[in-house]
């Protein structure tokens, strides 16, 4: 089948790479504009545009999405995929290619709908979550599913650990799914729809009064990004792992503002002031 390819980050790299190798022609990639990174600012591409050229693929990189609809309808393609991409589509976008456009969306659906689906079921304390291909409309998440799959979360596993199981699980529902999309019937989401609101710092910020279960996901869910902190002395104290025993929260790493990860027991060696966790 021949594709045009939405995605940017590192998690939109597998499925690109999959496509490919799976024998779909991509005849375009569309990602973010590179961002400046680092002290100096450099200006950066994103992992799908590194990866498509690599792979030697033709890459366009619009601020706003409506800004390729010429492009993506010259490409020729008859499907577009989109992983990740980090824009909303508008209308003229959506009807540009004959069969429309897929999504490959890490939660079970209709539950979060959103940016931040992995971290919200975390903090929602969800026993399992998978990943849904689903035909992309106007509406938010809201289009037929094509497809999913589910996994439990396990009860250790951060953010970054789950979205990578998930990221895998996807790429192969989405491999194994676009052969038969031609002729396969979408079934319409059911149920009440939660939405994964974007991350936002301050609600990663620890009260350690909450109960120690909370505090544990909150720290989960902020691992790697965007971090649970709580305000020592004015500078900010990162909790990267914990464990709760006997009801209470126990940290395990953490990284002080300016610093590299440690140990607990390493800061507390050269800690002088109070300690929070008791």
């Amino acid at each position: 089948m021949r594709l045009v390819f939405l995605g940017t980050p590192e998690d939109a790299v597998p499925p690109l790479r999959a496509l490919v190798a799976a024998g779909h022609e991509v005849a375009l990639v569309v990602t973010q504009p590179d961002r400046k990174r680092g002290r100096g600012g450099a200006l950066v591409p994103s992992p799908v545009r590194a990866t498509a050229s690599e792979l030697g693929l033709p890459v366009l990189t619009p601020a706003r999405a409506g800004e390729v609809v010429e492009d993506v309808r010259a490409s020729g393609a008859d499907l577009g995929v989109i992983v990740a991409f980090g824009q909303l589509l508008p209308p003229s976008l959506l009807g540009a290619l004959p069969l429309g456009f897929v999504n490959l969306h890490f939660s079970l659906l209709p539950r979060w709908r959103g940016a931040a689906p992995v971290e919200r079921a975390i903090l929602a304390g969800d026993a399992q979550t998978g990943v849904c291909v689903m035909a992309v409309e106007a509406a938010l998440d809201a289009g037929p599913v094509y497809a999913r799959a589910s996994t439990p979360i396990d009860a250790t596993e951060t953010a970054g650990e789950l979205r990578a199981r998930l990221v895998t699980l996807g790429t192969d529902l989405l491999v194994r799914t676009l052969p038969v999309f031609g002729t396969a019937s979408p079934e319409s989401q059911t149920g009440e729809p939660t939405y994964a609101a974007k991350l936002t710092v301050e609600e990663f910020r620890l009260d350690l009064a909450r109960p120690a279960a909370e505090l544990l996901r909150v720290i989960r869910a902020g691992n790697p990004r965007p971090g649970a902190w709580l305000d020592l002395d004015g500078k900010r104290l990162k909790v990267l792992a914990a464990h709760v025993e006997a009801g209470q929260l126990v940290p395990d790493v953490v990284q002080p503002e300016g610093r590299g990860a440690m140990s607990i027991a390493a800061w507390r060696a050269g800690y002088r002031g109070p300690d929070p966790f008791g």
